[in-house]
This record gives structure tokens, sequence and C-alpha cells, in this order.
């Protein structure tokens, strides 16, 4: 705000999860790499508080394994998008969701775009850009923008974001306007969302198992498939080093109602 420079900021949803997370950082790349607008930085905010993101176990798992230190990356309490939109120098994506809730009403002008897979619940009207479609994973629609744009920037890098990579490498920086950490991710976020592709689970679909192939394809040095989700999977419950406010928290459901 104070050097008057605008921000678009690339979010999903509330929960954060991993389809979320991934779906955030991936597409503000793409953004970034493929139509940056003069002067504006391209922002991935996760929307949770920076304390929570221990309670999301797999996305740890998977950012620690890459070497993403989490102090690389944005936090809904650390940006005040309230004031960026009051200033004028706000513009948002949001993914993996789109409808803000109650507490947010005043972004909603500030919304540019929507890429989600759950079901329409309101219409947005032009200039605002809205993809939703009945996928299985949000990534899955991510790939497919990636599928789409400029040639080479769906490298090995965004592949092993998108449909998963675990060992050990080491991440590369990234320059002003981009992600701020590399998107060499294991974060095999489709595959997980979508029940390593078995149809009996009754999530994937044509466009799932297609994106997964179109990856594996162009890139042969992935590793299998049911290695990447059983390792994300085994994550995904692992509750080491949490205390038991914490374990609490996890798995926390709130219900309310207007009765």
């Amino acid at each position: 705000i104070q050097h008057h420079r605008e921000i678009h900021v690339v979010m999903g949803n509330e929960a954060c999860d991993l389809d979320s997370t991934v779906s955030a950082l991936a597409l503000a790349y793409f953004l970034a790499q493929s139509s940056p607008a003069p002067g504006a930085a391209v922002v991935p905010v996760l929307n949770i508080p920076r304390a929570e993101l221990a309670l999301r176990s797999e996305t740890t798992f998977l950012l620690r394994d890459r070497g993403i230190p989490p102090a690389n990356l944005v936090f809904r309490d650390e940006i005040d998008l309230a004031g960026l939109h009051r200033a004028g120098l706000l513009s948002l994506t949001l993914v993996d969701h789109h409808v803000l809730p109650g507490a947010d009403a005043a972004l909603e002008e500030a919304v540019v775009e929507v890429l989600d897979h759950r079901p329409l619940e309101r219409e947005r009207s032009p200039p605002c850009r809205v993809t939703v479609e009945p996928v299985g994973s949000c990534a899955t629609l991510v790939t497919e923008r990636f599928a789409q744009g400029p040639p080479g920037l769906l490298d090995g890098t965004t592949a092993a974001l998108l449909h998963g990579e675990h060992g050990g490498h080491e991440g590369r920086g990234g320059g002003e306007g981009t992600v701020p950490t590399p998107l060499r991710v294991p974060l095999g976020t489709i595959l997980l969302d979508c029940i390593n592709l078995s149809p009996a689970a009754g999530k994937v679909t044509p466009r799932d198992v297609a994106c997964v192939a179109l990856l594996e394809d162009r890139f042969p040095e992935l590793p299998p498939r049911d290695s990447i989700f059983g390792a994300l999977q085994a994550a995904k419950f692992d509750v080491t080093g949490l205390t038991t406010e914490q374990m609490l928290r996890k798995d926390l459901k709130v219900l309310s109602s207007d009765e």
C-alpha cells in the first residue's frame, strides 16, 4: 500500500487443504509468468492464519520434503486485503471456491476470476472470468490452464507440483512478481483428491485421468502413482509433533443453526 503497487492475490478456500494450497501456488505462478500486469505483484495467499499450518499435515510434509520453508509463504493474517481493496490496489482470484464468506463480503467487487470444481452457488457478472467445472480436483483445472497456455510453462517443476513427486529435491528461488518459492514441490494433489484415480471412490472424472496422463507422458521421471498416493495418505493422518490441542483442532467440525 505504501508503494501504491497493485497486488493480484490468488487465494484458496478457508479449509486450506492440499488442493486449495497447490491450486493457489500453481495458478499464481501461471498468471505471473503468462500475463503479468505492468507493475503488479502476483501473490498466492494461504487462507488460514500462519499458526494453523501445522494442522495441515499432508501440506507441511510436502513442503518440508521439498525444502520449502513456511517463511516463504504468505498467510491470510499477514496481508491486509481490506486495506489493499480500500486503496484500489487489490485484484482477487479465487481458487477451489467461488463464494466469499460474509466477513469478506466487501472484497467481492475485487474478484476478477474464479476457478473451482464445486457446484455453482452464485452467478458473477463480466468481466469476472468464471471457470466452474465438475472435476475431482481443482488442480485438474489448473493443469488444463497450463496445457492451454504458452509453451514451456508446464515444465517438470510445475508437473511435480500438480501430479506429485517426493524424494528430497532442493528448490530454486523465484523472481519478483512470481511465487516466492519454487514450484518443484511433491504435491500429488490430483491423485490425493481423486483417491489414486480409483473409479470405486466416485470422485475421479475423465478430465482428472487425462491431466494425470498428460503430466506422466510429458515427464516420465515422475514417481509411480501408488508411491505418491501412499506417502500423501500417510502424511494426511500423521499427528506426530502435534500438541493435544492441535490434534483436537485438526479434525474439528463446527455446526451452526439459526434455530
